[in-house]
C-alpha cells in the first residue's frame, strides 16, 4: 500500500467516525432535550391550590404526566404520590416538523406548600428531573414582577431579557409570579426565538408561575395557536374569542387580576371584562394589556376597555408595546384626577403604566400627553415590582443597572 492510499484510508476513517460521533452527539442532545425539557409554570385561576405545567417534545405522539410530592424532598415512592394527566396535542411549524404540547394542570393542592413535581410520559426512563414549585399561601399580602417586550430574534438578544430577570428576581427575592405585558418575541412563527426566549428563562420559569400576555409580535397570520403552545392558562375568557388562552383572570391574595388580548375580538372581551370585574370581591383589581390605553401613545380600538377600567375602580393597568417608560396621572372618564402627588388615594382613579422594554429593541420618545406623570426614554432594560402590603399597592421600578427610576403608592 503506498502513502497516497493510506492518507485516504486515514481521512474515510475520521470522517467515519466523525459521522458516528455526531450521531451520538444528536442523540444525546435529543435525548436531553426530549427527558428534561424546558417546563413551563403558569399561573391557574385558584393559585392556593392549583397549579399549570406546559412543556413540548419531538418525536413520537406520548401522554402528559405530571407527578407530585410534598415536602423539600422527594423519592417518588410509595403511596404519597399525587398522580395527574393532561392532554397533548400537536403543532406543525413552518419547518415541516411537529411538536408535541403537553398541558397538565394539578389541582387539589394545599395552600402555601412547597412540592415537588416531575413530568414524562409515566415509564420508568420517561420523566424529566425533579423540580419544586410553590402553591400561593393563604394571605393577602405579596409581591410580583412586571416586564414586557423581550422582543428578540437571536440568543444573544435573549440574553438581555435573561439579565433584566435575573436582577428583577434578586431584587424581588420574594415574587409570587411575573407578569409579561407581550412581545416575547420579533416573530412569533420563529421557533428559534422561543426557543432562545425558553433557554434564556430556565432558571425560574419551572418554579416561578408566569402571566403570558400576548402582544401583537406573538401573532402569526392572526393565529395565536404558537403563543398558546407554550403556556397552561386558565380557562375563563371570553367564550366566543379565538384563542381564549389568550384572555383570562385569575386571583392571588387580595387581588383580581385580568389579562386581555388586545389583537382582536375586543367586543367579546369588553363584555368578558365588565363582567368578570362585577363578579369579584377582591380589593385590587389590576389590568393587564398588550397595546396601551394610556402609554407613549394610545390604542384607540381598546378605549371601551376604559370605560370599563372607570366603573369598577380598576388601581393598575399594566401595559406594552411602546418601548419606551411611561406613568400616567390616576386616570378616570379621560380626565386626571388627584392631587398630582405619588399617592392615589380612595379609588380616585386609575395608574397606566408602560415599564419601557426588557429586551434589545427601544423606540425614540413619543411627544408628552396630558396623562403623562413620568415619561422618559432611557435605552436600558426595565422592570417593576409591584407589591401589596395591608391596604397599599407599591409601584418600583428599575433599570438593568439597580436605579430606581420611578415609585409610587396606591392607599384604600
Amino acid at each position: 500500500m503506498n502513502r497516497k492510499d493510506t492518507m485516504w484510508i486515514v481521512i474515510v476513517a475520521f470522517v467515519i467516525i466523525a459521522v458516528v460521533l455526531g450521531m451520538r452527539w444528536f442523540t444525546q442532545a435529543d435525548s436531553e432535550k426530549n427527558g428534561n425539557p424546558i417546563i413551563v409554570n403558569t399561573i391557574s385561576e385558584d393559585s392556593t391550590t392549583s397549579r399549570a405545567f406546559t412543556w413540548q417534545t419531538d418525536g413520537n405522539k406520548l401522554p402528559a404526566k405530571l407527578q407530585l410530592m410534598e415536602g423539600e424532598e422527594a423519592t417518588f415512592e410509595g403511596d404519597q404520590i399525587l398522580n395527574y394527566e393532561g392532554t397533548t396535542s400537536s403543532i406543525d411549524l413552518d419547518t415541516g416538523s411537529t411538536v408535541w404540547v403537553h398541558k397538565v394542570e394539578a389541582t387539589n393542592l394545599k395552600p402555601g406548600t412547597k412540592y415537588q413535581y416531575r413530568v414524562g410520559d409515566g415509564s420508568d426512563e420517561g420523566w424529566s428531573k425533579v423540580l419544586t414549585f410553590e402553591t400561593a399561601p393563604v394571605t393577602n399580602d405579596f409581591t410580583f414582577v412586571y416586564t414586557t417586550d423581550s422582543q428578540g430574534e437571536t440568543r444573544s438578544d435573549f440574553e438581555l431579557w435573561k439579565n433584566t430577570m435575573d436582577k428583577a428576581l434578586k431584587t424581588f427575592s420574594g415574587a409570587s409570579f411575573v407578569v409579561h405585558a407581550g412581545d416575547f418575541v420579533e416573530d412569533a412563527g420563529s421557533g428559534d426565538a422561543w426557543n432562545f426566549f425558553m433557554e434564556a428563562s430556565t432558571a425560574w420559569i419551572s418554579r416561578i408561575p408566569i402571566v403570558p400576555v400576548i402582544g401583537n409580535n406573538d401573532v402569526v397570520d392572526g393565529e395565536f395557536g404558537r403563543f398558546a403552545s407554550f403556556f397552561n392558562t386558565p380557562d375563563n375568557g371570553a367564550s366566543k374569542l379565538s384563542g381564549t388562552e389568550t384572555n383570562y383572570s385569575f386571583e392571588y391574595g387580595s387581588a383580581h387580576i385580568a389579562v386581555l388580548n388586545t389583537e382582536g375580538s375586543i367586543k367579546q372581551q369588553t363584555e368578558w371584562l365588565e363582567e368578570d370585574l362585577a363578579n369579584t370581591d377582591k380589593e385590587w383589581k389590576i389590568v393587564a394589556m398588550h397595546r396601551p390605553i394610556y402609554g407613549g401613545n394610545t390604542y384607540k380600538k381598546i378605549q371601551d376597555w376604559a370605560e370599563v377600567i372607570d366603573e369598577y375602580e380598576v388601581d393598575l393597568v399594566l401595559q406594552g408595546h411602546n418601548h419606551e417608560y411611561s406613568r400616567s396621572y390616576p386616570v378616570r372618564d379621560g380626565q386626571i384626577t388627584g392631587d398630582g402627588s405619588d399617592s392615589i388615594r380612595n379609588h380616585e382613579g386609575t395608574v397606566y403604566v408602560v415599564a419601557n422594554a426588557s429586551g434589545p429593541k427601544f423606540n425614540e420618545q413619543k411627544v408628552d400627553q396630558f396623562y403623562h406623570k413620568v415619561h422618559f426614554q432611557n435605552y436600558k432594560q426595565m422592570f417593576a415590582g409591584i407589591t401589596i402590603q395591608d391596604h397599599t399597592l407599591t409601584y418600583q421600578a428599575y433599570d438593568l443597572d439597580g436605579n430606581l427610576l420611578d415609585e409610587f403608592h396606591i392607599q384604600h
